[in-house]
């Protein structure tokens, strides 16, 4: 599930942002920054940013694509002597993609500048919107960043710490932010935990990243993940953790090791990599298939079919080609064109699936357009059956933290069963992974994640 899925014309599942943040006075942190968010891209690729601070002012440079679109711009910090800077890249749900949306966001206020990147979305945005805009408040963009940002310049203090103590009890979603001033960077993440954000160490100074394959990119360390609730201050004095908000209760999304993260990236502890295996491997005991070989739908399905073969005992091919130099800026404005953007972006090896039972191990179904597109073409290349399975439950339920998903009525699987959904696509057999199934591979108890676009329960 990738993004030909978007070319394809099914609103499939979207990340949010990728965000990242170092505090290293005197370091190249233009270039650091910007290493930083090429490991992120697969966050977002509508925009990239960077503000970096010198100390008494801070510097900003961003635009529309992806990160190699805008190094250029970035080029133009190398000579500024920076003690911090923070990275975004922008995929849009709350807001549109209009280039003014593109983060960080840089606002002067009567005690400074204050840049803002974010990850993530306010489910009570939209009310605190109209009611600072009923106060007076003129806004720029459509983001929830810009809110954060009007209510910490309302709420006065001198010192943003405790501008944000003020401000964070009011606001309701999944977040993890980063706060750049001149002098200090600051992070919270949000009392749940939802989305993802780690702390690492470069050259005894201080970095964050929405990932920890971003660290490996620079040469950092992982030291730890930020907790949910916390607050991290990091300047010339060190690294200072304050707990600002009660946590009641964890809710890491759990589609970050289903489908989001990258491979390579550990959170709470989990590789995930390892946990898509092991996803795979418990689909095959749970949904197993009377076939010839196995094949994953590249990037994010892979591991999950390489598991599901091992366990079952078949082999595992690699059925289909990406095409990786067709950028997600293919998106043409026809149905037949859109269908054409999917043939492109994807191609399958005829000689491994002609006259094969081939099982086909993919992460979701979410509105089952692409499925069945995806099916056809195994059809096509000559596959005598094709054995679709899905390394994770139904998806019955919308998103509102910082995923892009269709509304119910879209969702194939809130309004009709499995068998329903299998002659909608034209599979031989559909299974689908159990919940049980999900939280055993990801290795933490159900109280540590949000599953509510599996199950319907919102923990917000």
């Amino acid at each position: 599930m990738d993004f030909y899925l978007r070319c394809g014309g099914e609103m499939k599942m979207d990340e949010c942002c990728g965000i990242f943040g170092i505090f290293a006075p005197g370091c190249d942190l233009a270039k650091v920054t910007t290493h930083a968010l090429y490991a992120l891209q697969h966050r977002g690729q509508e925009s990239a940013g960077i503000a970096l601070s010198d100390g008494r002012k801070v510097h900003l440079r961003k635009g529309p694509g992806l990160v190699s679109e805008q190094l250029a711009k970035f080029n133009e910090l190398d000579n500024i002597n920076g003690i911090a800077a923070i990275g975004h890249v922008r995929y849009s749900t709350t807001g549109d993609d209009r280039q003014e949306n593109a983060q960080p966001l840089l606002l002067s206020y009567r005690h400074g500048s204050l840049a803002v990147a974010h990850n993530g979305n306010l489910v009570n945005g939209e009310e605190l919107r109209e009611r600072l805009e009923k106060e007076g408040s003129i806004f720029q963009t459509t983001t929830d960043s810009e809110l954060i940002a009007h209510l910490v310049a309302r709420y006065g203090y001198s010192d943003l710490e405790s501008s944000l103590k003020g401000v964070l009890p009011y606001l309701h979603g999944a977040y993890s932010f980063l706060f750049l001033t001149e002098d200090k960077l600051i992070c919270v993440r949000d009392p749940h935990g939802v989305r993802p954000l780690s702390l690492g160490k470069w050259r005894g100074y201080y970095v964050l990243a929405s990932e920890s394959c971003a660290f490996d990119t620079i040469g950092a360390e992982m030291f730890r993940d930020v907790q949910p609730g916390e607050m991290l201050i990091i300047d010339r004095e060190g690294l200072c953790s304050v707990p600002v908000l009660p946590v009641h209760r964890q809710a890491l999304c759990i589609f970050e090791f289903i489908y989001f993260a990258r491979p390579d990236s550990d959170i709470n502890g989990q590789n995930v990599h390892l946990v898509r295996k092991e996803l795979g491997r418990r689909l095959a005991r749970e949904q197993p298939a009377d076939a010839d070989v196995v094949a994953g739908v590249p990037d994010s399905s892979m591991a999950a079919a390489s598991g599901f073969a091992e366990e079952i005992g078949l082999p595992y091919e690699v059925a289909l080609i990406k095409n990786r130099y067709i950028g997600r800026t293919f998106i043409q404005p026809s149905q037949q064109e859109r269908d054409i953007g999917v043939q492109l972006k994807l191609n399958p090896v005829r000689k491994v699936i002609e006259g094969k039972r081939v099982v086909v191990v993919d992460d979701s179904i979410v509105r089952g357009t692409t499925s069945k597109r995806l099916v056809d073409m195994f059809y096509r290349a000559g596959a005598r059956e094709v054995h679709l399975r899905i390394s994770s439950p139904p998806v019955i339920c919308p998103c509102y933290y910082g995923i892009n998903t269709p509304t119910y009525e879209e969702l194939i699987g809130s309004h009709r069963e499995v068998e329903e959904i299998r002659a909608q696509i034209g599979v031989t057999t559909l299974g689908y992974l159990s919940h049980a199934g999900m939280l055993a591979a990801a290795g933490l108890p159900a109280g540590h994640f949000c599953m509510a676009c599996f199950s319907g329960d919102y923990p917000i």
